[in-house]
């Protein structure tokens, strides 16, 4: 058997991995800027982690749903009180995709509507619904309902509006930073008039924070920028440091019925470990802040840069907008400066390093940038 043909992959295999690097099989080391698509938040091994992981694991890694488990408690207290979301109620499940798509059933579930409003380039997961609210059809299968959902563009304030006069919809979606679709900023403006739209036709706004979220943006949740509350947050990636959690937050407006939703593994002993090590270094490290500072840091080194058409983001999830191709870019700083990096389109850098970066890193990727854009000829 061999292995079904997803992704083109790079010429690299790490091996080893610890704070903000990554080694291969030759024993060459990485700088990673990418955090292996967002998710690694408190940086690769950090000692609390794996000890967390290791003594659970020794005690009971897993069981159902059926039985208490003060793991999954612990887990919401924690988070309640890093978000500043302590009033809402916790569901565990096991990947973003898997959030969104009970995200939007709740939605239904609780107006009895079936139709859904997303944003133009929105990437929300690859599962039926999730799907069918991501502005790709070429990852959209005939099975996917794709005709119960319309499309706005993002930041297209009268186009929100007036699709929202009615009350059709079950819910908006929303990334407050979109990953895939470039790293484009919702700006404050729009989130306030999709809340004020849900509001007047009890539509349910969903805030899909799965890449922006968890202090990724400078603030816990990138929405919180603009003093928006969310009926339903979405989160997973930096949850867990790259354990496979995933989470739907939901406001005290929206009802719980038990029944509604349901998971096998999300929330097992193993996996809410993890989830609770990532909040203990949050917290302790000031990450949050952290990601603020360095993100201002990389944007100051690098703005002067000819050749940079723009720069967008918030705290450690910039776009970079390139006059030349971002693959033959990314190459450069890989196999030249041995620093890691993601893309967003053909001329998008993406960067999405793990929050616990330094000064120390951001001056290495800052001069390879430099050195980067002047042999490109920038």
């Amino acid at each position: 058997m061999k292995l079904f043909d997803v992704y083109s992959l790079l010429d690299m295999e790490p091996v080893k991995a610890s704070g903000a690097y990554l080694w291969d099989k030759q024993g060459v080391e990485y700088l990673d800027f990418y955090g292996g698509h967002a998710v690694i938040s408190i940086g690769h091994t950090h000692p609390h982690y794996v000890e967390k992981i290791g003594d659970q694991l020794s005690k009971i890694g897993f069981y159902s749903n059926a039985v208490i488990n003060s793991l999954q408690v612990e887990l919401a207290e924690k988070l309640g009180e890093l978000s500043g979301c302590d009033d809402y109620e916790l569901f565990l499940c096991n990947s973003g995709a898997e959030a969104n798509e009970n995200a939007l059933k709740l939605a239904s579930f609780t107006t009895g509507r079936e139709r859904v409003l997303a944003m133009k380039a929105a990437f929300h997961g690859r599962t039926s619904m999730a799907v069918a609210v991501t502005d790709n059809p070429k990852i959209q299968a005939p099975v996917n309902c794709t005709d119960k959902v319309s499309f706005v563009a993002l930041n297209d304030v009268e186009a929100l509006k007036k699709e929202l006069s009615s009350n059709e919809y079950a819910a908006v979606i929303i990334e407050p930073i979109q990953g895939v679709g470039g790293i484009q900023v919702a700006s404050d403006e729009f989130l306030k008039a999709a809340r004020e739209a849900c509001d007047a036709t009890g539509t349910i706004l969903i805030i899909d924070e799965i890449q922006a979220g968890y202090g990724r943006s400078g603030k816990f949740f990138a929405h919180q920028w603009s003093g928006v509350k969310a009926d339903v947050i979405t989160l997973a990636k930096g949850i867990a440091n790259g354990f496979p959690v995933g989470a739907v937050m939901i406001s005290p407006s929206i009802p719980a019925k038990k029944g509604m939703l349901g998971t096998t593994f999300g929330g097992s002993h193993l996996a809410c470990a993890a989830a609770i090590a990532v909040a203990d270094v949050v917290k302790a490290e000031d990450l949050v802040e952290n990601a603020r500072k360095m993100g201002e840091k990389i944007v100051e080194g690098i703005k002067c840069v000819s050749g940079i058409k723009d720069i967008r983001g918030r705290g450690l999830m910039i776009g970079i907008d390139l006059s030349v191709p971002q693959a033959a870019f990314r190459k450069v700083l890989r196999e030249k400066h041995h620093i890691m990096t993601g893309l967003s389109g053909e001329y998008t850098l993406r960067l999405l390093p793990p929050l616990m970066i330094g000064e120390k890193e951001v001056e290495r990727f800052v001069e390879a940038f430099k050195s980067t854009a002047e042999e490109m000829g920038m």
